[in-house]
């Protein structure tokens, strides 16, 4: 099945990119981590509209995989998540931390409220707004309970006694570098201060720390990335499959001499005849600029290179090696199989790639709901 989401543009897909996102390669990666996180429930990151994909497309096949529990950045995208949810009863914690004007909302759509540090959990105690979690910083330094903060909660254990303390969580630094000590360090704080809070579920796991191991799964694993088919790391293999992919179509062909140049800057020049297109996907896209004379296309899974700068609207490619297959019309694919690769190449993170691509290119869903 076949959507396109009600949020995108309306397009002709012959002059404009579009985005294809596989709801069925979604699912297996779910199952994946599922398999890999033995003995834990695997919940699902889906901050940031699912890294850009489209939160209310996605969450509800992940829901029918067997997701019962999810992770937004804010009460806001909670909330609309739960709509997308059509209410249920998923678990939806809300990571920024806890904003008392905000408590109609948590209570309303039932959110889970991650307490980051100790004036957050004052106010929510004062006027709890359904369940809680804590979330203790063991070394990120970004979010969560300072160890002093912990040593304090540790030494005065009434604080928590009305509260529903549903999980206990932390972050990994460095889950994208294997062999990195930070890892075990933060694992083992994390071990030894949760033994002396109130009993709860306990959740340190994205995607890289089911990949780390049983060691890293606890209770709750929460991953990421690895959903939308890509790993933290950019040097390590991982087995997610591509969940998207970004497809322009070919609007322009023409033949280059050798020193004809391309694009602003005249950026690029010819030094043979060479076949070049033009495909209709810039910037203005999500592809990043610094792709510009570096990054690539698949043309009937041939690559063709980016050639000068990418622009706002249009890039060029050298299609010299696909010229049967590269007509006007015919798609030009990025991102998908090789966004790890295009991702090392921008200078970016693949989670970078995936949120930064903007509402103009159709979003069109495919596989079951």
């Amino acid at each position: 099945m076949d959507e396109t989401h009600p949020d995108a543009p309306a397009a002709a897909h012959g002059l404009s990119a579009r985005l294809i996102i596989d709801r069925d390669a979604l699912a297996r990666n779910f199952q994946r981590l599922q398999a890999m996180a033995r003995g834990a429930e695997t919940g699902a990151s889906i901050k940031a509209d699912a890294y850009g994909l489209g939160a209310a497309a996605l969450a509800p096949r992940l829901a029918r995989e067997g997701c019962r529990t999810f992770f937004t950045a804010t009460p806001e995208e909670g909330a609309e998540l739960r709509r997308s949810l059509g209410g249920g009863e998923a678990d939806i914690w809300v990571l920024n931390g806890y904003d008392r004007a905000q408590r109609a909302v948590y209570v309303e759509q039932r959110l889970g409220a991650v307490l980051n540090q100790a004036c957050e959990l004052a106010d929510f105690a004062d006027e709890p707004a359904g369940p809680c979690a804590l979330h203790l910083d063991t070394g990120m330094n970004r979010l969560g309970f300072s160890p002093q903060e912990t040593e304090d909660l540790i030494a005065a254990p009434g604080v928590l006694e009305d509260l529903d303390l549903r999980v206990i969580m932390s972050h990994l630094a460095c889950s994208e570098e294997p062999s990195n000590p930070m890892n075990a360090a933060q694992r083992e704080r994390f071990t030894a201060l949760a033994g002396r809070l109130p009993k709860a579920r306990l959740s340190l796991a994205n995607t890289g720390g089911v990949m780390l191991g049983e060691a890293y799964h606890f209770d709750l694993a929460r991953p990421g990335i690895g959903l939308y088919g890509a790993s933290a790391s950019l040097a390590e293999p991982h087995p997610f499959e591509p969940v998207a992919r970004l497809e322009a179509p070919l609007v322009q062909l023409r033949q280059l001499q050798p020193g004809d140049s391309v694009g602003y800057g005249a950026s690029f020049t010819a030094g043979r005849p060479m076949t070049v297109a033009t495909a209709a996907v810039g910037y203005g896209d999500g592809l990043p600029r610094a792709l510009s004379g570096k990054g690539f296309a698949r043309i009937a899974d041939r690559r063709a290179p980016i050639l000068g700068r990418v622009s706002m609207d249009l890039v060029v490619l050298d299609v010299s090696d696909c010229e049967a297959e590269a007509r006007a019309g015919a798609p030009a694919v990025f991102l998908g199989e090789d966004l790890t690769e295009t991702a090392k190449l921008a200078g970016a993170l693949p989670y970078e790639l995936l949120t930064g691509l903007g509402l103009r290119p159709a979003r069109v869903y495919e596989g079951a709901p």
